[in-house]
């Protein structure tokens, strides 16, 4: 059964960027550029970081967000909106220094507790991006990834936190990212 949840959760972040670029090329989806420049960041991060702890479940799942980071981060640059504030500049420091530390260090799960940082850190841009203009993104890409880091935590042999961190994370992040985009559109009220 933990095979057939290992498929799923590998299957869906396949899907999702297909989703997710046809918005984007059909003006539904806005990528944040920044964000996705660090996220292809992260990704290459936590990718290696997994590799490196030999761990066989989670490192499915970050290979294919990896792939998926490589596709909309190259998407953005002509469909993507968003650029170099203070916020952005700000996510990416953060991403290099993740990358810094993890090379000092050589402990591939520090690593990947400084790549899941990072990448929250450099979803900031698009959070806030988001929750001011929620028709700049599509719920289904999320979820789904969402629903990927669910089959991933259930496809674990092991529940240590070096093991359960990643997936976990994958599925708050891009559960937030849901709610942000289906949230109902509040309307000020005139007296």
């Amino acid at each position: 059964m933990k095979t057939i949840f290992l498929i799923i959760s590998t299957a869906l972040p396949v899907i999702s960027p297909i989703i997710y670029s046809k918005a984007i090329l059909r003006g539904d989806a806005k990528p944040h550029r920044t964000t996705r420049f660090v996220l292809l960041l992260i990704n290459t991060l936590a990718a290696a970081s997994l590799i490196a702890q030999h761990n066989n479940v989670a490192v499915w799942l970050a290979g294919v967000s990896l792939l998926q980071s490589i596709i909309v981060f190259v998407l953005s640059f002509k469909y993507g909106m968003g650029g170099w504030t203070k916020t952005d500049v700000a996510c990416l420091i953060i991403a290099i220094a993740g990358i810094i530390l993890w090379q000092t260090t050589n402990n591939p799960v520090i690593a990947l507790y400084f790549a899941i940082f990072a990448d929250f850190t450099g979803m900031i841009p698009t959070i806030i991006k988001t929750y001011h203009k929620p028709n700049t993104e599509v719920w289904s890409f999320f979820l789904l990834d969402s629903v990927a880091g669910a089959f991933n935590l259930l496809a674990l042999s092991a529940y240590a936190i070096k093991d359960f961190s990643y997936p976990l994370y994958i599925v708050i992040i891009n559960l937030l990212m849901v709610l942000l985009i289906t949230k109902p559109k509040t309307t000020s009220l005139k007296s």
